[in-house]
């Protein structure tokens, strides 16, 4: 019997007495554990002498999983993804009674019984790359089963050419296989939440990856072969010139599935080894404009429901790329759209429509900028105007003139804090006075990932981490995702916003006028209640909605 050879070589090598493997082999009796786990229970050997006597009777070969074509998903169901993940190991083939598996560590006895006894045939292990295995493990399971049988039908029909002319592109991006490859690029990510696709050509293969709850995640390539048909797909589909390859380009599209619709924001950008591609899902089913939802606290949000209110004045909201600053601004129209006010956008891009509200998209090719259009709208008697962002001095000039002059004006600026925000305007050539008189409000923000709800456990290190911090709380509690199906293993399932807001006070507006320094403006904030982003960051762990890990990694 292979146990007893296992207990045998235990022996010789004097780790375990022949005793106490009799005594192990009636508690497996009892038990129908395995020999490995009783021993380590027991304390008679550590695992790493478990494996140490595997490597004499176990040897298994290297194999490089990106070189493996054919894969079948009905071998690779053979376990199920629990168990994939739990040992990092997948099924690559199968004959008549024997399974092969590609795993991370051929020793690991635990993941070999549990993978005999769960498929009842014989295993027959090869080491793998951890990553290639995950990789897999990511394109079989989890509803991604359609982008593996759209890829082997790539591989099998897609040919090598070193020359392709355009009408050559427009019949390629037709072809079955590639029509398959790029509706299933679509239908996943819609699945899994994504808000961004990234096609980027690679010197021999080609990366996709997944933006999920800000985060890039890895999948399923393509051949390198099929990549130029499905750029031209996608150009064809956002109805960009497909002849036009030294140049960066931009589209739209939209995506149909079932019931739902989502606009679909492409970008090319032309790379050495060929054009990347980045596509931005808008699914308007996600697009929070109730300000309450957002993660506002209690007296945040009635400051900035206060300023919103204010018939003139300017509201800013700063934050990096990515930050959910769109969705504040637009939340914020949504809240004061009335009839009997006329609200104009200027953007770049209009990326939602919103009901009741005349939007602008800039066009800088034609003259059409931030600073042109807002000159000219001051025209239209608008009593709110939402820019997009004040890139310059002159859209800053203007945006603040009107709403000195009765318009309230709302934008965006790229600060780390609020606090920054005066800073950056005295640096673009706007006068304190003028900074102190037009501005209402600041408000940064921050997007944090909320913890999984189906894994969410208490996070014990966290909770002890909580002792440097002098919190109001005696006894904080902080949680964390263990990791399931729901989640894809991350822990995380969503975003919310934290934020930091600075009302300009009689006192904060005298202090600008006085160039006071940002630290002193800070300091003057906190002490009179502001909540910086990292407070508010911390406050979502107490909460339970975020992580420790996470608060600490988006907030300085």
């Amino acid at each position: 019997m292979e146990r007893k050879e296992l207990g045998q070589i235990l022996i010789e090598k004097g780790l375990i007495t022949p005793a106490q493997l009799e005594e192990i082999l009636e508690l497996q009796k009892q038990t129908k554990k395995f020999i490995g786990e009783l021993l380590i229970e027991k304390g008679y050997v550590k695992k790493e002498d478990i494996l140490m006597a595997l490597t004499e009777q176990k040897k298994a070969d290297y194999i490089d999983l990106s070189k493996v074509r054919g894969i079948k998903p009905e071998v690779v169901k053979l376990i199920d993804e629990n168990i994939a993940r739990r040992f990092i190991c997948i099924p690559i083939a199968k004959s008549e009674d024997t399974i092969v598996v590609a795993i991370k560590d051929p020793l690991d006895i635990v993941a070999i019984d549990n993978l005999r006894r769960l498929t009842g045939l014989k295993i027959k292990l090869v080491q793998a790359d951890e990553s290639k295995i995950i990789d897999l493990i990511d394109r079989f399971f989890s509803g991604f089963n359609n982008i593996p049988q759209a890829i082997s039908e790539l591989e099998e029909e897609v040919e090598e050419k070193e020359e392709i002319d355009v009408n050559q592109l427009r019949v390629a991006a037709e072809d079955a296989p590639i029509v398959k490859f790029v509706n299933s690029l679509f239908v996943n990510a819609i699945e899994k939440r994504a808000t961004d696709i990234h096609l980027e050509p690679r010197e021999k293969d080609i990366s996709v990856r997944f933006r999920i709850d800000g985060i890039l995640h890895n999948f399923p390539s393509p051949p390198k072969n099929a990549y130029p048909g499905i750029v031209t797909r996608i150009k064809i589909l956002s109805n960009l010139d497909i002849g036009e390859r030294r140049l960066p380009q931009d589209g739209r599209l939209k995506v149909k599935i079932g019931a739902k619709e989502v606009d679909v924001r492409t970008s090319t950008l032309p790379t050495i080894y060929g054009e990347k591609i980045v596509m931005r899902l808008l699914d308007k089913e996600k697009l929070v404009l109730n300000m309450e939802e957002l993660g506002f606290e209690k007296e945040e949000l009635e400051k900035f429901k206060n300023s919103l209110k204010r018939p003139y004045g300017m509201i800013i909201v700063t934050g990096p790329t990515g930050s959910g600053k769109t969705t504040t601004l637009y939340s914020g129209l949504t809240y004061i759209n009335t009839p009997e006010k006329n609200i104009v956008t200027i953007e770049d891009p209009v990326e939602y429509q919103l009901k009741g509200i005349n939007q602008v998209q800039v066009k800088p090719k034609i003259g059409l900028t931030f600073a042109n259009v807002l000159r000219n709208l001051l025209r239209q008697d608008p009593d709110v105007i939402m820019v997009g962002e004040i890139r310059d001095i002159e859209t800053a000039q203007i945006a603040i003139q009107a709403s000195l002059t009765g318009h309230l004006v709302i934008s965006t600026l790229h600060t780390n804090d609020t606090v920054s925000t005066i800073s950056r305007l005295y640096y673009m050539g706007v006068e304190p006075y003028l900074i102190a008189d037009a501005i209402n409000l600041v408000l940064a923000q921050r997007l944090v990932r909320k913890i999984c709800p189906e894994c969410k456990i208490v996070d014990e290190e966290a909770i002890e981490l909580f002792k440097n911090y002098n919190l109001k709380e005696k006894n904080p509690v902080a949680y964390k995702g263990k990791g399931c199906s729901l989640c894809n293993f991350t822990g995380y399932y969503g975003r919310i916003a934290i934020y930091e807001v600075l009302e300009f006070t009689k006192e904060i507006r005298e202090m600008v006028l006085k160039k006071k320094s940002d630290d002193e403006i800070r300091d003057f904030a906190i002490k009179n209640g502001m909540k910086t982003l990292r407070e508010s960051a911390i406050k979502k762990v107490i909460d339970g909605i975020t992580t420790l890990s996470e608060a600490l990694t988006v907030t300085i």
